[in-house]
């Protein structure tokens, strides 16, 4: 990661980028940016759990930083019960809780951890800074 686009008050921040893929990460990075994806999730078993209050840098999809955001909101949900607020504040796709569904299945699919009753970690966060 070259941290010289990262402003100094951010450089101890952890790092993540969204998605499974250099392509997905892009994707959704430009939805964070834009303002349209306010919110994430990710099976309840994943080391990059966070905390409200907590920054991390995002990256792209070739490992470079392009933003900071910040979690406001952590709150654990299985698999049918995200409700449509949620999906929507996802923003991906028609922003709809079928697309949602749909994405997800095969997000947790190709990881091999879909369960029609999975454990999620849902994230709502907002943006701080762009680099």
């Amino acid at each position: 990661m070259n941290l010289s686009a990262v402003p100094e008050q951010y450089r101890g921040l952890r790092s993540f980028a969204f998605g499974d893929g250099p392509a997905l990460a892009d994707e959704l990075l430009d939805l964070v940016i834009k303002g349209l994806k306010t919110a994430t999730c990710s099976t309840e078993d994943e080391p990059n759990t966070s905390s409200p209050g907590e920054k991390w840098i995002v990256l792209d999809g070739r490992g470079e930083p392009r933003c900071v955001i910040e979690t406001t909101e952590v709150s654990y949900r299985r698999y049918p019960d995200v409700d449509a607020q949620f999906a929507f504040e996802e923003g991906e796709g028609d922003r709809s809780l079928a697309y949602w569904r749909d994405a997800h299945r095969n997000y947790f699919g190709r990881q091999g951890k879909f369960r029609d009753d999975m454990m999620l970690m849902c994230e709502r966060f907002r943006l701080v800074e762009v680099f």
